[in-house]
């Protein structure tokens, strides 16, 4: 692997929810902004989605050290099976790559995402999995209270 290839990070996890609800609720507002890059701590201040292809998003969260930002733009759209986004902490940044795909699985499905970073952010890689870990954990969460 040279220096400058990608580092990728992986996470999956299954829901007992459909691959439509599980797909869906990366793109509702109002769903986003309960699980994604949400903290316990923090107060979401502004969620954004222009849920198209070429669309982008914001999402600000404050925190006790400050405001967290997160900014992308959407690449791969296809319901329920492929979300394909990017992530920058700069609104003018290209961001890191975040590959969603949902597999149905019994009455629920598999969700497994891919983080793609630059080899530079290698040291905060072990992080980057367990925030994801965290985000997926609190979207079945509020799944599981959602209204079906």
């Amino acid at each position: 692997m040279s220096p400058t290839s990608p580092i990728v990070v992986r996470v999956a996890r299954r829901f007992e929810a459909s691959p439509e609800r599980v797909f869906d609720a990366w793109l509702d507002p109002r769903m986003a902004a309960r699980f994604l890059y949400a903290t316990a701590n923090g107060r979401m201040q502004r969620v954004e989605i222009d849920a198209r292809v070429g669309g982008g998003y914001v999402i600000v969260e404050t925190r006790e050290d400050g405001d967290a930002a997160h900014y992308g733009r959407y690449l791969e759209i296809d319901r329920p099976r492929r979300l394909v986004f990017t992530l920058a902490l700069d609104p003018a940044g290209d961001g890191d790559r975040i590959t969603i795909e949902i597999a149905p699985i019994g009455s629920g499905c598999e969700l497994r995402l891919t983080h793609e970073m630059a080899a530079e952010y290698a040291p905060y890689a072990q992080r980057t999995e367990a925030g994801w870990q965290h985000i997926l954990a609190s979207l079945a969460e509020q799944l599981s209270h959602a209204p079906h």
